[in-house]
């Protein structure tokens, strides 16, 4: 038991503020994970839709109340996270920078990702 609690510390399985245990989930957009709870803003891939649109997650790969933790195989039915979009922006410019040495060839590009900012607003498990 006493290890059971050092891993839970050490991976931040649950979160257990002041004795309220928090509900949290994670999701699959966009080919990537991402643990959620409710109220809190996630910078996912660019999702279609209008600023202040309902978004619904349905892939789903695990949900937990405290004490007990669902898990999909590889998706949960019936469960779903609730979120509404928040804002449409573009990320940092990467910059792609290629050469050949001793060639004298220089390639220099750049790349500007589109990412919705999601606020999540309910887990529905």
């Amino acid at each position: 038991m006493e290890n059971l609690t050092l891993i839970n510390k050490l991976f931040n399985i649950s979160l257990h503020f002041g004795g309220i245990d928090i509900m949290y989930a994670v999701i699959q957009t966009g080919g990537k994970q991402y643990r959620v709870t409710p109220g809190e803003e996630v910078k996912v891939e660019k999702l279609p839709g209008q600023i202040g649109d309902q978004v619904y997650f349905d892939k789903v790969l695990l949900t937990s109340d405290g004490d007990k933790v669902a898990m999909g195989k590889p998706y949960l039915e019936k469960a779903k996270v609730v979120g509404h979009i928040t804002n449409h922006r573009r990320d940092k410019k990467i910059v792609v920078f290629t050469f050949k040495r001793r060639k004298g060839f220089k390639k220099k590009q750049g790349h500007r990702q589109d990412f919705s900012l999601i606020r999540i607003d309910a887990i529905e498990a």
